[in-house]
């Protein structure tokens, strides 16, 4: 009978690991079919469609020759007719925009990541007919090492674009007037004044500038023909600035937490009666005031939006309700989102979003009301197999509450399963609900995912912000690591297939998590990650002048002894003896942010004590990959990893391409070396 009990009491273990295998097994058969990572994050067919300001036109990104480009078609044309206007085979173009006459559009674009962006112009009236070459790219800017930035296109002369250069100075951008047909530029103000921003009024004069004092306080200066009046301050730990003047043209919109606000809310200020007003504040009192859209028509606001655990929108313009409610009401379920509209704003885009729904993008006609169907930017995703994002809360180590979301595989039985921690970058910006690609990329590879707001986060009122000051891999880790604990005591989470992965800060959170709290996790992925905080503060881009007193209060001052021990301390490189679960870093070669060697040193150091860890280097990319055949490799090789190490599902196909990328950007481990010695210093 001992012997029988004995037996039974050894085979409990074997049980009980049967027992987990068996519901692994039918978790992952239960799953939906595999659905290939191109659909989530290869090039879109058709992205960003903008009307041309008189609507003869809609202008929108698609690929051309294997990059995304820039096309055009009439409006009333399908899009089957567009025709590509630039031709860049060698760096995507996201973003561009018309000028006010649409006789132009215009983009930026940099080289292999390094944010040296450069002004374009190319002509939608010299579109190629078929077989004809495409019309010339102009560029505007061609300033080399340095980058431009729009701050205004003029309404009474739709030539004319107000630009900001820092070929003077690295660190601040003098102003410019631009114009686009000749590309003669015209020097309006040097800036030897810290200008951080330039505001214009209705008609295109300039009236207001923001300026970043030297303790990294914000100014907001009166400009006039007497010079610059500082007429209104926050303090480095506050949040004020213009977004636009009145229809009296005389008061102007401010968005501020200063002084004993704790949301940011929406006002008035007379610039020289220096008067507030309140316009509306967070009517719920739960989160910052959101989107202000102002009517280009009548200079009033036509809506105010509300990023809460989803987003709410208060109408300001009844005619705007009227025409928008009914989109509202028959896509309750999803988020509507006003896009581009025509000069007159008869006609508008209308970007139509969920949580299982990339975006289905309409044409809605006011007048007749009707609504047209354009496009979906990612046609062959089954939308049908994606799993829902839920928004959940959770208390942290010192009871402080997280709000965050919360993604499950679809079909799941939502207990015991892997998990990912994707944190989100910055680390000052936040997640939202909505479609994510790599929360839906991930829960259909069988794990669950959770995106942690955690302290520092904007959005969330003043208070919850500064509640992270120098809380990098404490605090707003433990915020983190809270969130894990959570999921592991509601038994949605197996305590041994816990992975983390994210970008920028998020890869940071990576690295922090596995040396600060090596128990937790079982395998992270840091994408363009700091590992030492002293060298990622000296080495951070010259433009970042205005806030570099913004980083020494919020992450930390190294001038200090006692700033140093503490940014020493909550660097992962210090920390790197104690990782012990298998790391995947992945890095741009010419990222200026998170310099090269931030990513080598961590590198380094693992591998100096005989760790094994995967690296992959892009030499043409920078913070962050942009360039699809490098992303799909990363991907592919995240996806694998995390399989190997938490069980969760892999595509193991690539294409030809994208395999040999994925040769070429993996580095031998065994012989990198510091790309910058001298700044890996402690």
């Amino acid at each position: 009978m001992q012997k029988r009990i004995r037996l039974f009491l050894a085979l409990i273990p074997l049980l009980f690991y049967l027992e987990l295998a068996a519901q692994k097994t039918q978790q992952k058969s239960q799953l939906p079919a595999l659905i290939d990572r191109e659909l989530f994050f290869g090039d879109p067919e058709i992205i960003n469609a903008q009307l041309s300001p008189d609507g003869s036109y809609i202008a929108f990104i698609k690929p051309y020759k294997g990059t995304r480009n820039i096309w055009v078609k009439k409006r009333e044309e399908p899009f089957t007719a567009g025709k590509p206007m630039t031709a860049d085979t060698t760096r995507p173009i996201n973003a561009y925009t018309w000028s006010r006459d649409g006789k132009n559009l215009l983009y930026i674009q940099d080289k292999g990541g390094n944010e040296n962006f450069q002004l374009y112009a190319v002509q939608p009236s010299q579109a190629p007919a078929a077989g004809q070459a495409l019309p010339p790219t102009r560029a505007l800017t061609n300033v080399p090492n340095a980058r431009v930035m729009i701050h205004h296109m003029s309404r009474s002369e739709p030539n004319i674009v107000y630009i900001g250069l820092n070929d003077r100075d690295k660190a601040w951008h003098d102003l410019y007037r631009l114009d686009i047909t000749t590309g003669e530029k015209t020097l309006v103000r040097q800036n030897t004044d810290r200008i951080t921003g330039w505001t214009f009024d209705w008609n295109d004069k300039l009236r207001l500038a923001t300026r970043s004092a030297p303790d990294g306080s914000t100014e907001i200066l009166r400009v006039d023909d007497q010079g610059m009046k500082s007429i209104y301050s926050a303090t480095v730990f506050e949040t004020s600035f213009p977004i636009g003047f009145h229809k009296d043209n005389k008061r102007f919109y401010l968005r501020t937490d200063a002084g004993n606000r704790n949301l940011q809310q929406l006002m008035l200020f007379d610039p020289v009666t220096f008067k507030e007003e309140l316009v509306e504040t967070d009517p719920k009192n739960q989160v910052d005031v959101g989107q202000v859209r102002i009517s280009e028509v009548t200079h009033e606001p036509i809506f105010i939006s509300y990023q809460d655990d989803k987003m709410r929108r208060y109408w300001k313009d009844q005619s705007y309700e009227k025409n928008f409610s009914p989109i509202e009401k028959k896509y309750a379920d999803r988020m509507v989102f006003p896009g581009s509209a025509t000069l007159d704003e008869q006609y508008w885009m209308v970007h139509i979003v969920s949580d299982v729904n990339p975006e289905e993008v309409y044409l809605l006609d006011r007048k007749t009301q009707q609504l047209t169907f354009q496009y979906r930017p990612r046609p062959k995703l089954p939308v049908k197999d994606l799993a829902p994002m839920q928004a959940i809360r959770y208390k942290s180590s010192d009871g402080l509450e997280i709000p965050a979301y919360l993604t499950l595989p679809k079909n799941s039985s939502g207990k015991n399963l892997p998990l990912i921690v994707v944190p989100h970058g910055g680390p000052w910006a936040r997640d939202m609900w909505g479609y994510n690609s790599y929360h839906q990329f991930l829960a259909n590879r069988g794990y669950a995912v959770l995106s942690p707001n955690f302290r520092g986060s904007t959005g969330f009122g003043k208070k919850f912000l500064n509640e992270g000051n120098n809380q990098w891999g404490q605090k707003m880790q433990d915020d983190i690591t809270w969130g894990v604990k959570h999921l592991i005591a509601q038994g949605t989470v197996d305590p041994k297939r816990v992975g983390i992965m994210g970008v920028s800060y998020g890869g940071y959170a990576t690295l922090a998590g596995l040396a600060f709290t090596p128990d937790v996790y079982a395998a992270g992925v840091s994408i363009v990650g700091p590992s030492n905080l002293i060298t990622l503060l000296n080495t951070i881009p010259p433009y970042w002048e205005s806030i570099r007193k913004m980083f020494a209060h919020r992450m930390g001052d190294a001038s200090t002894p006692q700033g140093k021990e503490q940014l020493m301390r909550q660097s992962p490189l210090n920390s790197a003896d104690k990782i012990k679960a298998p790391l995947l870093v992945v890095q741009g070669a010419n990222d200026p942010r998170v310099n090269k060697a931030e990513s080598d040193q961590i590198v380094v150091a693992l591998r100096t004590r005989g760790f094994p860890v995967e690296y992959l280097v892009a030499p043409d990319e920078g913070h962050g990959f942009a360039r699809p055949v490098n992303n799909m490799a990363m991907l592919a090789a995240a996806e694998k990893f995390l399989a190997k190490h938490l069980g969760g599902r892999y595509q193991e196909s690539m294409s030809p391409a994208v395999a040999t990328r994925l040769k070429e950007i993996t580095v031998d481990v065994k012989t990198v070396a510091l790309s910058s010695p001298s700044t890996a210093e402690k």
